[in-house]
């Protein structure tokens, strides 16, 4: 029997934020034909503009317009990381409102994915950690890009050990190097977040945990 999919409500949007890099992305959707999305390069100052650029980009929705938070929960930067989950944690309780947390890395896939739809349904994803580790997972996307599944979640490893990964897949894949323009890939986390959405998933705003993988200052 086939699942009926939830549906949004009329009048009502999404909201999504990446901060987990230097560059700030900000995306909203009603899922019905009307969406908008931006980045901006902020540097070390996401901290202190991310809530004037967050304001200015609803309008004209409020914030009663907003149905559900969807947020990058990492790997990434620590402080962008914590900035963006702090944010999306404290609307969704002051809204009352679900929180979806998205790795950073299954939005790349996603991302990668929707732009290539005839390369392997199996996508690896790596990034550069601290201290010469790498950042990777391994997913699998449906061929009607309608679910991701990780046959391995973000994990640290040693690049020998990740290279020792990929040799014993045993199947094809594509090989995804996640090193910049992560933030345009907030509507890949409004996308997944949705999926969920659909699937009746409505995690409380303290469901929403950073993912860091490394200690800022030490294994």
């Amino acid at each position: 029997m086939t699942q009926e999919l939830e549906q949004f409500a009329a009048g009502k949007y999404a909201l999504s934020l990446h901060t987990t890099t230097p560059e700030l992305g900000l995306a909203i959707s009603n899922f019905a034909g009307e969406a908008r999305s931006h980045i901006w390069d902020l540097g070390h100052d996401l901290s202190s503009y991310v809530h004037q650029y967050l304001i200015e980009f609803i309008k004209p929705q409020t914030w009663r317009d907003i149905a559900f938070i969807a947020v990058a929960k990492g790997p990434g930067g620590f402080t962008g990381t914590r900035i963006g989950v702090v944010i999306a944690r404290t609307l969704g309780q002051q809204l009352n409102i679900p929180v979806f947390a998205i790795s950073t890395l299954a939005a790349v896939a996603w991302a990668e994915k929707a732009k290539n739809p005839p390369t392997p349904a199996v996508v690896a994803v790596e990034m550069p950690g601290q201290r010469g580790k790498v950042f990777a997972a391994i997913y699998q996307i449906s061929a009607n890009h309608k679910s991701i599944k990780a046959l391995l979640p973000e994990t640290v490893f040693t690049p020998e050990a990740w290279q020792e990964t990929l040799a014993s897949y045993q199947g094809e894949y594509q090989l995804i190097k996640a090193t910049s323009g992560l933030a345009a890939t907030v509507n890949s986390i409004l996308a997944l977040a949705y999926l969920d959405w659909q699937q009746g998933k409505h995690p409380d705003w303290f469901e929403a945990l950073p993912y860091y993988g490394q200690h800022p200052v030490q294994n």
